[in-house]
């Protein structure tokens, strides 16, 4: 593994963007990106914090946007009960200004796993802008202090990949399960009567 970071970090911060463009691109089995950009970092101390930063939300960034047209196809194996529930939020979410923003702002400045929330960002049929300027910023700052503080924080990325691999199981896992349950939600209900209620379970019409 060292070896392919070494081949890709031959090429600067073009290699790197195409790797954070492919991690963000798989939506699951894929180890954090701040840890990828600390390695390349760790490898290469004369890179560009601010730079490595802008690059790799760019990249995350544009991933994130191929994830989202990916999980699109899936949505025509939905039931149309959570098909219907999932467009009522996505037309509550299109109603705030900032709805989208805000909300992938948070999902990408903080730990909380943002490839799902791209996933469900598909089924919903998203098409706002606003969702790739929140992620955007957020990754930028999250890259930024991740970066800054790695030489403290970082665990080497074989051994975090080695002794941690079931902890990236369960945590996609939780991520699908998350998605399941946010699509079995009665949307209708809890945005009008903020009443909590859960459709029934029947996602894919195989």
């Amino acid at each position: 593994m060292t070896d392919v970071f070494e081949l890709i970090a031959d090429y600067s911060y073009l290699g790197i963007f195409i790797l954070l463009l492919g991690i963000n691109a798989a939506p699951l089995l894929m180890p954090p990106s701040w840890i990828v950009l600390s390695s390349f970092l760790a490898l290469d101390p004369t890179l560009n914090i601010l730079i490595l930063a802008l690059v790799g939300a760019t990249g995350a960034t544009i991933g994130r946007f191929f994830l989202k047209r990916i999980s699109h196809l899936f949505r025509r194996f939905m039931g149309k009960e959570q098909k219907s529930n999932l467009d009522i939020i996505g037309n509550f979410l299109n109603r705030r200004k900032f709805g989208y923003v805000i909300t992938s702002f948070l999902f990408a400045a903080t730990p909380l796993p943002s490839n799902m929330l791209f996933v469900a960002y598909g089924l919903m049929r998203t098409k706002s802008i606003g969702l790739y300027i929140g992620f955007w910023s957020g990754r930028v700052l999250s890259y930024y202090i991740m970066l800054s503080i790695s030489d403290v924080v970082l665990t080497p990325f074989l051994q975090l990949f080695e002794d941690r691999y079931i902890g990236i199981l369960i945590a996609d896992g939780i991520g699908i399960g998350a998605v399941i349950l946010f699509a079995c939600i009665d949307w209708g209900l809890l945005i009008t009567k903020r009443k909590l209620k859960f459709v029934k379970p029947k996602i894919w019409r195989f």
